[in-house]
């Protein structure tokens, strides 16, 4: 196993989770006082860990079919839209 790309995916991906909106999410949920904490930690979990199968699936087909320097730039496009429709919405 590749230590060094591991801990480059695992803070990447822990940077980028925290303070969203599934955090805020999650936080709502565990704030319920009639509800567990437990279920909600499980449900999350099998949530994001769902949701990050599907981005490996999608991120392996499109790997065989696009070169990666086009998917960078791509994400990239894609951030800076997001962040620029966050700036400036109404």
């Amino acid at each position: 196993m590749d230590g060094k790309f591991f801990l480059v995916v695992f803070a990447s991906v822990f940077f980028a989770e925290i303070g969203d909106k599934t955090q805020l999410a999650t936080v709502l949920f565990a704030a319920d006082d009639e509800r567990s904490r437990w279920l909600v930690f499980a449900a999350a979990s099998l949530a994001l860990i769902l949701a990050t199968a599907i981005g490996v699936f999608v991120g392996a087909l499109a790997g065989r079919h696009i070169p990666p320097n086009t998917l960078r730039i791509a994400a990239g496009i894609g951030f800076i839209a997001i962040g620029t429709w966050t700036l400036f919405r109404a």
